[in-house]
């Protein structure tokens, strides 16, 4: 009597499904992911430990003021008088809208106000006050 051999399969790992899970997995977290997009002014915000939540307006403008005094409208370096100008044009055409002010923690707190009241002049209607938030310790 003769015996067939049996050939044995040789076993192989397929790497086309592993390619596929790490694409699905790439295009998940590119599709997830938040981005801030940095202006490239330099500033340390002032820490608080509270965390104060507020409404989240869809048509934002951001308004960055050095440790010098300078100050820059969305990475743009601007003067006071275009501030208010280029704020109040935006203003008239697309209606409401809030302003996130960031100012590094050694600028003067009259310089804050004074871009605040330049805002509100121009007709924003909320300003929102960056800060960084530094975790309470706890004992």
């Amino acid at each position: 009597m003769r015996f067939k051999k049996v050939k044995e399969e040789e076993i192989r790992i397929g790497i086309a499904p592993l390619i596929d899970i790490v694409f699905l997995l790439l295009i998940f977290f590119m599709v997830t992911s938040h981005f801030d997009i940095a202006s490239g002014v330099r500033i340390q915000l002032p820490k608080v430990t509270q965390k104060i939540l507020s409404r989240d307006y869809d048509d934002k403008v951001t308004v960055i003021i050095d440790p010098s005094g300078k100050i820059y409208l969305e990475g743009k370096q601007i003067t006071e008088k275009a501030l208010q100008g280029t704020i109040k044009e935006r203003v008239e055409k697309r209606g409401l809208f809030a302003m996130i002010l960031q100012a590094d923690k050694d600028v003067t707190h009259g310089k804050v106000v004074q871009v605040m009241d330049l805002a509100k002049s121009a007709g924003v209607q909320s300003i929102i006050i960056a800060a960084g938030w530094k975790q309470e310790a706890s004992f």
